[in-house]
């Protein structure tokens, strides 16, 4: 029986990278000899073992035939005869098929190592039409090495096209999309796995709404049209350099929602059709509730935050409440940074000679409203209500006093 390192633990070794967790194949091995050595077995479709001490997965070498549809339709054979080239073979990617001895010898029959020198994702056979998970790996691949200098093989790319082509991305579960949308999201270059997928024509089968703003021809003036080809992309690329927060990038892309429906809504306080859209969006994939609230929220309040410096004080204590910020003042400093990341502020700014960012201004207005006591309206007297309406008041008046010092 004989172990190999393989799979992301090599790629990333080899190109200098943090390695974040570790796989390893057993070959020659059988499911009788780990459980005698206190393997812990996980897999039910096929054995994937924890290690009694480290807990890293251990997998039996296997071979894979495709007999039905997606991405489950696969029998597997993983008995003992199965060689290590077999079993890499049957990976995605080249970069993703290089394995490690216990001596630090590497095995590369797929020549992955010239791969990664040449900064090329390329499928390992043309078995990789099989899997249609492959296409939103091989995108989320693109999105994590673009910072490096990768780019997908064009024989891949024409692969991938077949695999949409054949409608098998239908085939993947939410779950699974979500799980790899998410991933991509965490990349220093989210965008890239959006436009990856425009390139192969899988974007309007997996995400059709953000497909519509991939479009060239919107509710657009000519200038938003190019300002939006720039900004659904570049400001992607751009705002994750400044943070790492998931649900800050997810909402900026999903924010363009209000642009687009902008002139077939009528937007006041609340834009509830682009609200609406994004919701729908979320709960299909199941997001987690703290990415799809924030998403939900921002687009919904899109405009209102925009021109914050203008709304009434009453208007924007009513937005604290709806978006429950005495209880998670977090949310604050979220949306101040979606604000403040705009380009439509900058315009605004410029017209109207603001000095004051939206975003800051959210957050100054946050912030001195804090101090407001509960206690004094309680001992004033007020019961039920009563307590509510006269702390709004008292935010109210308290919010008009500051801004009108701003002036």
């Amino acid at each position: 029986m004989k172990i190999y390192l393989v799979g992301g633990a090599v790629r990333d070794q080899l190109l200098n990278l943090k390695i974040k967790d570790r796989d390893w194949v057993v070959v020659g091995g059988s499911r009788e000899i780990l459980l005698k050595k206190n393997f812990q077995q996980v897999g039910k479709d096929f054995p994937v073992f924890l290690h009694p001490d480290t807990h890293e997965e251990y997998a039996l070498a296997r071979k894979e035939r495709k007999l039905g549809k997606g991405y489950t339709g696969f029998q597997t054979n993983f008995s003992s005869n199965i060689t290590l080239e077999e079993d890499l073979i049957r990976r995605d990617l080249t970069i993703n098929a290089i394995a490690q001895d216990k001596f630090g010898n590497y095995i590369d029959p797929y020549q992955g190592i010239k791969d990664l020198e040449n900064r090329l994702l390329r499928h390992v056979s043309e078995s990789f039409i099989e899997d249609p998970l492959r296409v939103l790996r091989t995108a989320r691949f693109a999105a994590k090495l673009m910072h490096l200098g990768f780019r997908i093989a064009k024989e891949t790319m024409l692969l991938m096209r077949q695999i949409v082509k054949k409608k098998e991305l239908l085939y993947l579960t939410i779950n699974r999309i979500w799980n790899e949308t998410e991933k991509a999201f965490k990349t220093k270059n989210p965008h890239v796995y959006f436009q990856v997928l425009h390139a192969c024509e899988a974007l309007h089968l997996v995400f059709p709404e953000i497909y519509f703003l991939y479009q060239k021809k919107l509710f657009f003036t000519n200038m938003f049209n190019h300002l939006n080809n720039c900004f659904l992309s570049i400001g992607l690329s751009k705002i994750s350099l400044l943070t790492k927060d998931v649900s800050i990038r997810f909402s900026y892309l999903f924010q363009f929602f209000s642009l687009n429906i902008s002139c077939i809504s009528d937007k006041k306080f609340y834009d509830t059709v682009s609200a609406s859209i994004v919701k729908n969006f979320c709960n299909r994939f199941n997001i987690p509730i703290h990415i799809k609230e924030i998403a939900i929220l921002s687009v919904g309040f899109y405009d209102f935050l925009n021109l914050i410096n203008y709304q009434s004080s009453e208007n924007i204590i009513n937005f604290f409440c709806k978006i429950d910020a005495w209880r998670k003042p977090d949310r604050i400093k979220k949306f101040a940074f979606l604000s403040n990341f705009n380009f439509l502020n900058n315009k605004l700014n410029n017209i109207y000679h603001i000095n004051l960012l939206p975003g800051l201004f959210l957050e100054k207005s946050f912030y001195i409203l804090q101090n407001i006591s509960i206690k004094s309206i309680l001992k004033k007297g007020f019961k039920g209500n009563q307590i509510k309406n006269e702390l709004n008041r008292l935010r109210i008046k308290k919010l008009d006093l500051w801004r009108i010092k701003q002036f």
